[in-house]
């Protein structure tokens, strides 16, 4: 893989000239108030989620998009071929370390709503486990007329033989969670269930739950937040209701993020070490409590850090903003360990090993994974988005002081590098790498001895020989250089004319290295087309400056980012604009839709999947309020008029020609409201524009009801993508 960079005159002129049309969009309101918005919006109705408009406008949309998707020669093709990928026995089943066991979530043809089943470890590293079936989703869902998905299990160790096992209905991500008995493999009569809710729960002991979900009015007063999330945790015990728990922390009803949730550290053998409750008060700042003796005592952490786990009466944690503590001020990215009871204090005073960091990424590395074990960290670092695997052991110094020494294990070179489960009893921790065109490898860790030994490899799904992987840079409009990753024909000309999809996010901290996507490999790339992924910024690629160089006002970055990488496409002679089209999902559906509001010139499709998109109503929309962190209050005066720039819903006009795209949801979507697709659609189809909507019935935000729905889903997308960029 080689790194290059184009710097010409010729693409940095195009930065001055914006391709926006000169009438003003008819939607946009002089009025940025949530009243005066409102007021300007001709599709409120689209909003109720199964409203009789709403669900009228859904079948009348998805009735002529399947006509034209469904009805392509080349759909039941690529369906099949996306099913028997998603379906194959041939995959690597996920492990979780279970009690002396592997427990595994499996989908495939003979059960597509799963199995929740186990095995042991010796058996699991054969080429055929044997597997015991602790939850059959598909019969549960037939014995109880339920459309149950499988949302995980939460089980107590050391034994972990009683689980807090979630399903939800239809996919969404608010969960009925029942506990369960591994050993008669049935759920305990009499034993914990929570009605449906956003529930955010934790072991304390066998008989004691912690949780924070929705209690019902108290004094008339709601316990979720505006986002729908809870900010009180109460401790629930055995054979009692949620009505008689008691409160153990409550936060504010005002609070942001996702909702207060309690974490129960424990040791190798089960021991309690600590019990933790993070009280987000937006989207990424959050204070941090210790339950001490029956009361909640604040930690001195940052608001911006990221809690990794405990060694013991230490914290390990992450830092995504500076810290000053005693005097010393510890950087943004650090790793990060202190005594809990220095972090009691209200004015603590640092020593020389405490706090203490770990380790420091450089400029173009970034702390992408942790695990905590008992005596040791194991980490994956990205350096310049590619993955590394380190192992941090404390060593004790000749004058008694703590150092941190670094060992590297090795990893295939330019790979995507992920920690899977662990177990602090055992010292392991599975490790996957992967790449654009090599199939995942699991391997399990041994974190004392640095050893790692392969465990499974996937085979190849699709003919990766016809392709190879380079890595460019874009500069984007500040100057800023861009990375990103092309998959491209081995043989490709350099006359634009390749087929491309461009993928970004740019959100949240997340970041997107080199994966194996054996859906677009087989639909896509066998069929000779290119993918690319710009590393824009938002994401978390070179850690939390990267992310936040782009929040709030200066959202626009990511968007020029991503401009960027289609014009340096263009200029290297990969793809026209003709042949290029664009895909984003979620927080990726605000990229796509302002990208093909703002530059329509630079691309010929768009897939928005899932997508937000009325910014200036997001906040109204659940459960939106959450991400205000993010991108700004559009309450707030300041904040509406720089969102109002971009919103891709307002931005729409009738006299600009923008390419046919495909908008596509979900309506079981609790996560983001279906509203934002249903309403972009209705507004091209009023101005006259060209598009195709389709809204799923199940799934949630997550796709996860099935592999049979997800090949549907799979070969819609690629049917559009081919008849835009290559017919």
């Amino acid at each position: 893989m080689r790194i290059q960079s184009l710097m010409a005159a010729t693409v940095l002129a195009v930065f001055a000239a914006p391709a926006f049309a000169q009438t003003p969009p008819p939607h946009l309101p002089a009025d940025l108030s949530p009243a005066g918005v409102r007021a300007a919006d001709d599709h409120l109705a689209l909003e109720e989620v199964e409203g009789t408009e709403a669900m009228a406008f859904v079948r009348a949309e998805n009735e002529r998009s399947l006509a034209t998707l469904t009805g392509d020669s080349r759909y039941e093709t690529f369906r099949a071929e996306a099913f028997d990928i998603l379906s194959s026995t041939a995959r690597i089943p996920g492990p979780s370390f279970l009690g002396e066991g592997i427990g595994n979530f499996w989908q495939d043809a003979t059960n597509p709503k799963g199995l929740w089943r186990r095995t042991a470890l010796d058996s699991y590293r054969t080429d055929a486990p044997v597997w015991e079936t602790l939850i059959d989703v598909d019969a549960l869902s037939r014995a109880e007329g339920r459309d149950w998905v499988w949302k995980g299990a939460n089980c107590l160790a050391p034994d972990e033989t009683r689980c807090l096992v979630s399903l939800s209905e239809g996919g969404k991500d608010a969960v009925v969670v029942r506990e369960f008995d591994t050993t008669t493999k049935a759920f305990v009569d009499g034993g914990f269930v929570l009605p449906e809710g956003k529930h955010r729960l934790s072991w304390l002991d066998r008989d004691t739950l912690l949780i924070a979900t929705d209690f019902g009015p108290e004094d008339g007063q709601p316990t979720l937040t505006e986002s729908g999330y809870p900010f009180i945790v109460k401790s629930l015990s055995r054979g009692r209701t949620l009505a008689q728990a008691t409160e153990v922390y409550r936060g504010e009803q005002g609070d942001g993020g996702y909702g207060v949730s309690p974490v129960v550290y424990r040791d190798k053998d089960g021991v309690v070490e600590a019990v933790l409750f993070n009280r987000p008060l937006d989207t990424f700042r959050a204070e941090t409590w210790q339950w001490v003796d029956g009361r909640a005592v604040r930690l001195n952490l940052p608001e911006r850090v990221a809690v990794q786990g405990t060694m013991g009466t230490r914290l390990v944690f992450s830092l995504d903003e500076p810290w000053t503590v005693g005097g010393a001020t510890l950087d943004t990215g650090d790793l990060v360990v202190a005594s809990l009871v220095l972090l009691q204090q209200a004015d603590p005073v640092r020593t020389d090993n405490d706090p203490q960091v770990i380790f420091r990424p450089g400029s173009r590395q970034s702390l992408q994974d942790t695990t905590v074990m008992s005596d040791r960290i194991v980490a994956v670092v990205s350096d310049n988005v590619v993955g590394t695997l380190k192992v941090f052991t404390p060593e004790t110094t000749a004058r008694g002081h703590t150092t941190w020494a670094a060992t590297e294990i090795a990893v295939p070179a330019n790979s995507a590098v992920a920690l899977g489960d662990s177990s602090r009893s055992r010292g392991e921790v599975f490790v996957s790498s992967q790449g654009f065109l090599t199939p995942p490898t699991l391997s399990l860790a041994d974190v004392a001895t640095g050893d790692l030994a392969q465990v499974k490899q996937a085979p190849a799904q699709f003919d990766a020989a016809t392709h190879v992987v380079e890595q460019f840079e874009a500069a984007s409009s500040d100057g800023t250089k861009i990375p990103y990753f092309v998959v491209h024909p081995r043989h490709a000309p350099a006359d634009g004319s390749t087929p491309t999809v461009l993928f970004g996010y740019g959100g949240f901290q997340v970041s997107f290295p080199p994966a194996y996507k054996p859906e677009l490999g087989k639909l896509w790339l066998e069929n000779g087309g290119a993918y690319v992924v710009a590393n824009i910024r938002g994401g978390g690629e070179f850690g939390p400056a990267w992310h936040q160089a782009a929040l709030r006002e200066n959202r626009q970055l990511a968007f020029d980012d991503f401009a960027a990488v289609a014009r340096d496409l263009s200029a290297r002679g990969i793809a026209s604009a003709r042949h290029l089209g664009i895909y984003g999902r979620s927080n990726g559906g605000v990229l796509t839709s302002v990208s093909i509001t703002q530059h329509p010139e630079l691309f010929n499709a768009a897939v928005i999947e899932s997508p937000l998109i009325d910014m200036l109503r997001y906040q109204d929309l659940p459960a939106g309020a959450s991400w205000i962190g993010e991108y700004g209050d559009p309450r707030i005066p300041g904040d509406a008029a720089f969102i109002a720039r971009y919103s891709g819903y307002q931005q729409l006009r009738p006299d600009t020609d923008y390419p046919r795209v495909y908008i596509t949801t979900n309506t079981r979507d609790d996560r983001v409201h279906p509203g934002h697709a249903r309403k972009f659609a209705a507004r091209l189809g009023e101005q006259g524009h060209d598009h195709l909507y389709y809204e799923e019935t199940s799934g949630g935000h997550s796709n996860d009801a099935d592999p049979v729905a997800n090949a549907r889903r799979w070969a819609r997308h690629y049917v559009y993508l081919s008849q835009q960029l290559m017919d």
